[in-house]
């Protein structure tokens, strides 16, 4: 069996660890797992926009999945939570990204109550297979 290794984004990932103490990125064989990724920058600041949080959050995936070796292209399942709902704005954004990035995923959308940080209206995690 493979041994599992972990993984920290640079900058923002690092942040997380120290304060958190936790890892952005599991990798066991050729499977990617990454925990939540949110439309932070490396300061861990929030766009007031949701369409700009959803693309920092996307870009945040890309980040985390290339510190494990992983790309977009491998994804294979999407979880993305919300707070606040599914106006129209967020799907639009997300299907576009989607196209942007990869073939289209197996992907489960969740509302919920609250999120890590107070000002986060979206997160995404993703399993990716390498090839």
């Amino acid at each position: 069996m493979a041994r599992p290794e972990l993984f920290v984004t640079p900058g923002y990932g690092q942040k997380f660890h120290e304060l958190l103490h936790f890892s952005q990125a599991l990798k066991i064989g050729d499977r990617v797992e990454i925990s939540g990724q949110g439309g932070w920058n490396d300061e861990l600041e929030i766009p007031d926009s949701i369409a700009s949080e959803i693309e920092l959050a996307f870009e945040n995936v890309q980040r985390t999945l290339a510190a494990a070796g992983a790309e977009w292209k491998d994804v294979v399942h999407v979880n993305s939570y919300h707070v606040g709902g599914f106006p129209p704005i967020v799907n639009q954004t997300i299907a576009g990204l989607f196209r942007k990035y990869m073939p289209p995923p197996i992907w489960t959308q969740t509302g919920v109550e609250a999120l890590g940080l107070p000002a986060m209206r979206i997160e995404i995690r993703v399993t990716a297979i390498l090839e």
